[in-house]
């Protein structure tokens, strides 16, 4: 395994947790809803690592097609779940 992907990948995760951990509540919904749209770019990159040559690399790809779907469909779920709490009567 090349060192440089190695090094990015735990670099990605911690910045990624010092970032999460840091985010208030309040801007949790839009920031949700961002990151959803972005996430799009994940089944992208599945998709083409599905058609990559070798049953391996289909198979994970197809997993990953499989899992980043149902990450941006169930985050756009919970997305307009919490925008919902904020309908007053005449609204909903």
């Amino acid at each position: 395994m090349n060192p440089l992907l190695l090094f990015v990948f735990v670099l990605a995760i911690y910045l990624g947790l010092e970032l999460i951990t840091k985010v208030p509540s309040q801007l949790h919904t839009p920031l949700m809803s961002g990151s959803n749209a972005i996430s799009g770019i994940t089944i992208v990159g599945a998709i083409v690592a599905s058609g990559e040559s070798g049953a391996l690399a289909t198979i994970l790809g197809t997993i990953a097609v499989a899992a980043a779907t149902i990450n941006v469909i169930g985050g756009y779920l919970v997305t307009n779940r919490m925008l919902g709490m904020f309908k007053t009567g005449k609204d909903a």
